[in-house]
């Protein structure tokens, strides 16, 4: 509270106070709700702050009201015929994903939206609690890069009966709900057919848009640089944290053959770069962009790719669903897709 602005008012501060408590299940349905009393004695506001801060949550129906007993944590209403997404970042990757979701959703005849946390685990527990509370049928959550910082939540998580699962990846969620990729055995994937086309050093181009910290990436790079080790350690496995610092320079005295870009987006700025700088693709240099979207489906050349089977996990996604809404137990049921190699001009 005391980083609050202090030109806002003072109820509105402890209104949004609660509400944000109760969105992210700090006070889960049925919790007790400070008292006029206990509100006062801890922010030391006047009793008529305190009764319409009260006031305020219960006209949202955030809270309730019991006679004799004291303001709790509303309960959760029926379910609406809504799917939510939430995503990190909007990439190529993820618009593919969405759009195969959205066309689950569709046969369901359910309605899905999806919102941005920016890679911020609080906006992330912010937005699924408040999903929740408005009885979206189902939240399907690809996480913010840095999920320890959001385990407890989704372990002590009240649903009431929204279906809440995770998507694409997850690095904590062993006992939760999931639908994920093997990013680890796209990384070897990638790096036995570099290996086998030419001679010389690879390098993995890694994408740090995103603000905070990267455990998929994180675990891109350590089997990235693992697995060429094992595979041929004469090699060197280099990594660049971002496409900026790639130079024909640095590919001529590192000996670079072979390039696994973090992204489909990404391979196609390479490809660019290489060609204005007279490298030879695949001859000089072999290519593989990660995601297989229809960025490296249609581009010239096409990009030989990982492709992480995002409609596979959209299905397996809206298969959790709707086992869910036909009343079977889905707190198990956890998918990991097997990402598969296509080779095209690159």
């Amino acid at each position: 509270m005391e980083n609050e602005p202090q030109h806002i008012p003072l109820y509105r501060q402890l209104v949004e106070y609660y509400r944000q408590a109760i969105l992210t299940q700090q006070s889960p349905p049925g919790a007790r709700i400070d008292s006029i009393t206990l509100m006062m004695d801890r922010f030391n506001v006047s009793r008529e702050t305190a009764k319409l801060v009260l006031q305020k949550l219960a006209a949202e129906k955030l809270i309730v009201k019991k006679a004799g007993k004291g303001s709790f944590v509303a309960d959760l209403g029926p379910r609406q015929q809504l799917w939510g997404v939430v995503v990190p970042f909007f990439s190529a990757q993820i618009d593919s994903l969405l759009g195969y979701l959205h066309e689950f959703a569709s046969l369901a005849d359910k309605k899905l939206e999806h919102y941005i946390d920016y890679n911020n685990w609080r906006e992330e527990i912010r937005l699924v609690g408040s999903m929740i509370r408005q009885r979206y049928e189902a939240v399907i959550v690809i996480p913010t890069f840095d999920e320890t910082r959001t385990a407890g939540f989704y372990r002590n998580l009240v649903s009431g009966g929204t279906v809440v699962t995770l998507l694409d990846h997850t690095m904590t969620g062993s006992y939760f709900t999931y639908t994920i990729q093997s990013y680890d055995l796209g990384v070897k994937r990638a790096v036995h057919y570099l290996t086998g086309k030419n001679p010389g050093n690879l390098v993995f181009i890694k994408n740090s848009l995103w603000a905070g910290r990267n455990m998929v990436q994180e675990l891109m790079e350590e089997t990235f640089k693992s697995f060429v080790g094992q595979e041929t350690p004469e090699r060197q496995a280099m990594v660049l944290d971002n496409l900026q610092t790639l130079s024909r320079e640095f590919l001529l005295q590192r000996h670079i053959t072979g390039i696994l870009c973090s992204d489909d987006a990404d391979a196609i700025r390479v490809i660019g770069r290489l060609q204005q700088w007279n490298f030879l693709i695949p001859d000089d240099i072999s290519i593989i962009s990660y995601g297989n979207t229809e960025l490296a489906q249609y581009f010239t050349p096409g990009i030989t790719s990982i492709d992480c089977h995002c409609r596979d996990m959209a299905a397996r996604t809206a298969d959790i669903i709707d086992q869910h809404l036909q009343g079977r137990d889905t707190r198990y049921c956890q998918y990991v897709i097997q990402p598969d190699l296509v080779i095209r001009e690159t």
